[in-house]
């Protein structure tokens, strides 16, 4: 994801190379770095990085631990911390880092095409000014949405930040139903596909409800009814429902350890 939000930042000129510094650790992962010519890369964290205006913290949340103390060490008190980790809440980024100047967000894998959705929150020391900086640069990845409450970033994570995997998964299975009716898996693949994606744009573009949408293809006693009543009996839509909803609990615990 931090990739994704610098290759944002450089397509649409909102950072240049020299002025966008990439840390990574891993030596291999850091080689890759240097090879997409995104940026400075380097493999350390030192005072160097207290010449930047904003730091993006786009580590694994279980690896924070072993980031924050040096970066508690070369932060100055203008930098702005967006926080991209999931379940660390801007309480423990200000505890940690001792600092107050904290934007905690949450985006998903289509920001890697400048087609994200990202929420995000800000801690009260931030100003309208900074807020709005920060937002412009996130707008690259996507398209976002701004919370007065920090506490809905976990229903955020569980909805639209684990949402591509809910939808790759219901692709998955329509292209298995494809195979075992006797397509091969390319041309299953294209059907449903091509199906999401115009789906896609009748839902943005049709003047109708997603129910009159279903409506509009479910003819009475033809094959699509046939599926619906099969989807209804399998308790599909309940169990989607309670999947996002333990994906939110998951986020709530990681919050609180």
């Amino acid at each position: 994801m931090g990739m994704a939000f610098a290759k944002s930042f450089l397509q649409y000129d909102l950072v240049k190379k020299e002025n966008l510094l990439l840390v990574e650790k891993n030596k291999e992962r850091m080689e890759a770095l240097r090879g997409f010519n995104t940026g400075v890369v380097t493999g350390i964290i030192d005072a160097s990085l207290g010449n930047y205006d904003l730091l993006i913290l786009a580590v694994k949340p279980q690896d924070f631990a072993a980031v924050h103390p040096s970066l508690r060490e070369v932060i100055q008190p203008g930098q702005i911390v967006l926080s991209i980790m999931a379940g660390i809440s801007m309480d423990l980024l200000r505890q940690t880092l001792q600092h107050p100047l904290i934007i905690r967000a949450m985006p998903n894998t289509p920001a890697l095409l400048g087609m994200g959705m990202t929420a995000f929150a800000a801690s009260p020391d931030i100003e309208v000014s900074q807020l709005r900086k920060v937002e412009n640069l996130i707008n690259a990845t996507g398209r976002s949405v701004f919370l007065e409450e920090e506490e809905l970033l976990d229903a955020v994570t569980a909805l639209s930040g684990s949402g591509p995997a809910y939808f790759f998964y219901i692709v998955k299975s329509m292209i298995e139903a494809g195979k075992q009716m006797g397509f091969e898996e390319s041309l299953a693949t294209l059907l449903v596909k091509q199906t999401m994606l115009g789906s896609f744009h009748l839902i943005n573009n049709a003047e109708k409800s997603l129910d009159e949408l279903v409506n509009a293809v479910a003819s009475k006693g033809g094959t699509t009814e046939a599926a619906l009543k099969q989807f209804k009996e399998g308790r599909l839509s309940e169990t989607l429902i309670q999947g996002i909803r333990a994906a939110e609990e998951r986020a709530k615990e990681l919050s609180k350890s």
